[in-house]
């Protein structure tokens, strides 16, 4: 069992940058790919980014590639994403999960634990 919390989420205004943390409050992170997804009121949860476990290749949505940056701490057991140059659009409630295996992918069955998730709001 691997239980997640996220944290990090608030308000920021447009251009601005935000951390959101994911740690493991159960179990460990050992062997899992890690990834964020998020979902804005209305729309289905999409895919943000997400890191492999032992090689930590990174993967990002187009949306997100150039302005994020996934990272792990594997001794903490926590993932972070740095999201810069926010926009509105960017609003939403961010979302951690830990993948079944050890590959990064951007779909949503890869990924068999998930935390509640953290909002994230920009104004403009």
């Amino acid at each position: 069992q691997v239980k997640l919390v996220e944290s990090g989420g608030g308000l920021v205004q447009a251009g601005g940058s935000l951390r959101v943390s994911c740690a493991a409050s159960q179990g460990t992170f050992s062997g899992r790919a890690m990834a964020w997804f998020r979902q804005a009121p209305g729309k289905e949860r999409e895919f943000v980014a997400a890191i492999s476990w032992s090689t930590t290749i990174t993967y990002y949505a187009d949306s997100a590639k150039g302005r994020f940056s996934i990272s792990r701490d594997n001794a903490k057991n926590t993932v972070y994403l740095e999201m810069n140059s926010l926009k509105p659009e960017d609003t939403a409630v961010y979302y951690c999960a830990a993948g079944k295996g050890p590959y990064e992918s951007r779909f949503r069955d890869a990924y068999d634990y998930w935390g509640q998730g953290t909002q994230v709001t920009v104004s403009s």
